[in-house]
């Protein structure tokens, strides 16, 4: 009969640690491993194919909505800063507002989406999960953009705000406007990164929930990065009012935005994230062998 090997704890290895309950503190304090994160994210994406259309429809369009605050709140703080090189430290802070409620709010968002259901893909490869992948995709992406769009017609349509905030609208959303397809496609890549890191780092954040979703929302904001969602409400304000084209929104952002997003968190996170997670398994299994 085969004798397990013995595996010492902390307690027999360090002569630090004198007791059970020192031992569990440090265990409790120890940063969870990257297959723990893989897993958790994986069962996400798993709960994620056993939602009806239904559902992930009107999740996606509460998101879509809640996005448009992202340009509410730069605008508004915008607004209010004298014209200087460090404004724009301050405002885009506002960018982040939209994520966080979608994100703690558990609604809907695609550049979420394209994580945490890749990962039971990369899994077990079936055509029904293909299938399942596109149809989350394709929901998830029409019920975010509806939603951007109605946000975007409020604000442009409506008289909710002063002529000084509509004006403050129109210049957020014209900042990056007339960029060039590459261009676009690049920036894309590193939001949808960016995004995605987002989605990895939060089931070992615990308490720091809030803050990584500032930091690094707020990075892309300032960085100019284009994501598909927030973006949207910007671009759909500025068609709405006459500033730009459907031809250039389609074109000249949705496409290359799309494209980089999904380019960014797909595989720079859920690939690279997959593959790190599979290597350890296979390493672990070499050395029981």
């Amino acid at each position: 009969m085969k004798r397990e090997k013995h595996t010492p704890s902390l307690l027999e290895e360090s002569p630090a640690i004198n007791t059970r309950a020192e031992e569990k503190k440090v265990e409790e304090r120890l940063a969870i491993g990257p297959h723990i994160v893989y897993e958790t994210i994986r069962r996400e994406g798993e709960e994620e194919f056993k939602r009806p259309s239904a559902a992930l429809a009107w999740s996606g369009l509460a998101a879509g909505l809640s996005m448009g605050f992202s340009l509410v709140a730069e605008a508004l703080l915008a607004g209010h800063l004298p014209k200087a090189s460090w404004s724009p430290l301050i405002s885009k802070l506002g960018y982040s507002v939209g994520f966080l409620i979608v994100i703690l709010g558990r609604q809907q968002l695609f550049t979420e989406t394209t994580l945490t259901v890749i990962l039971p893909l990369l899994s077990k490869y079936t055509w029904d999960r293909i299938l399942g992948v596109l149809r989350l995709w394709s929901v998830i992406l029409v019920a975010n953009i509806f939603g951007t769009f109605l946000f975007a017609w409020c604000i442009a349509k409506a008289a909710l705000f002063s002529p000084e905030a509509n004006q403050a609208f129109a210049n957020v959303s014209m900042e990056h406007a007339g960029s060039g397809f590459w261009t676009v496609l690049v920036r894309a890549i590193f939001a949808g990164w960016l995004i995605a890191l987002t989605v990895w780092l939060l089931p070992g954040a615990e308490s720091a929930r809030v803050s990584i979703i500032i930091i690094l929302t707020y990075l892309i904001g300032l960085g100019g990065f284009n994501h598909i969602i927030a973006g949207s409400t910007k671009q759909f304000y500025l068609v709405l009012s006459g500033a730009e084209s459907w031809g250039n929104y389609i074109f000249q952002f949705f496409v290359p935005t799309l494209i980089g997003n999904i380019i960014g968190g797909v595989s720079l996170v859920a690939f690279i994230g997959h593959a790190q997670v599979v290597a350890g398994k296979e390493t672990l299994v070499s050395a029981s062998k």
